[in-house]
């Protein structure tokens, strides 16, 4: 039989009484379009050796990690609750109560 346990709060899920949540994150690098008004003067082979340079230089696994991950985590019913509240984290700003003086 397979365990399963809840990534956030550590709690043991089980699959015959309790649902179990998949929150799947993928963190792609994103590169925006160039300007095709600079394309006329560019040397677009130029710029490929120089970046096929920089990776020679770098860890493959670093640079794989730093352009794409792909993230899986399983949750109990309660912590689904929480993270779709808040998916990215937030710390919620604090609300400062004011008299009326």
């Amino acid at each position: 039989m397979i365990r399963y346990t809840c990534d956030l709060c550590k709690r043991d899920i089980d699959p015959e009484d309790d649902v179990r949540y998949v929150v799947k994150m993928e963190i792609t690098a994103a590169f925006d379009p160039l300007d095709e008004a600079d394309d006329d003067d560019r040397d677009h082979l130029e710029e490929i050796q120089d970046i096929l340079e920089q990776l020679q230089e770098r860890d493959p696994e670093q640079v794989a990690a730093e352009t794409h991950t792909v993230l899986r985590f399983d949750l109990c019913a309660e912590c689904r609750k929480k993270f779709m509240k808040n998916p990215l984290g937030r710390e919620k700003a604090k609300v400062f109560d004011f008299s009326e003086n």
